[in-house]
């Protein structure tokens, strides 16, 4: 592919419904700049830096998010299927506080759910797990603080 290099330095300008194909668009800098709609396909965004972004609706598939961090967001109502997260980790995950957007102060908000999924050997530490329920789930090796589960449930 030959390409003409030809940097572009455009302000207040309404590029809308333009149509790029084999463009190599490497190190841009937008700042203010609506994309809206945009469909990205077969794209490197590798070490993209997206800051005080709006990504409500933002549909990802067939995506390699290895290494990706995803910080001080709102996540609220996501839906992730089918995705590998071995070596995944999750800190600080809370409600909504005061102050929020989405703060209910009745406190009721849609529960976050796992369903058909694999976290086998997986981890909880200091997670507030009040009025969880485990249905239909293989809790072979299960353990809380030690305890095994299938051995209290054995003892009933």
């Amino acid at each position: 592919m030959n390409l003409k290099a030809e940097p572009l330095d455009l302000q207040m300008a309404d590029i809308s419904r333009s149509k790029w194909q084999e463009v190599k668009a490497e190190e841009l800098d937008m700042d203010n700049v609506s994309l809206a709609k945009t469909r990205i396909n077969n794209a490197n965004i590798s070490q993209m830096i997206l800051n005080d972004v709006n990504m409500g609706g933002l549909k990802i598939s067939n995506a390699n998010l290895s290494g990706a961090g995803i910080q001080h967001a709102d996540f609220s109502h996501a839906v992730i299927d089918h995705v590998h997260l071995f070596g995944t980790e999750f800190h600080n995950v809370v409600l909504p506080m005061e102050g929020d957007g989405n703060y209910n102060p009745d406190g009721q908000y849609k529960p976050v759910s796992f369903h058909s999924c694999n976290l086998s050997n997986g981890q909880f530490r200091n997670c507030d797990l009040s009025n969880v329920e485990i249905t239909d789930c293989d809790i072979t090796g299960l353990k809380i603080n030690g305890i095994l589960i299938s051995d209290l449930i054995k003892d009933k």
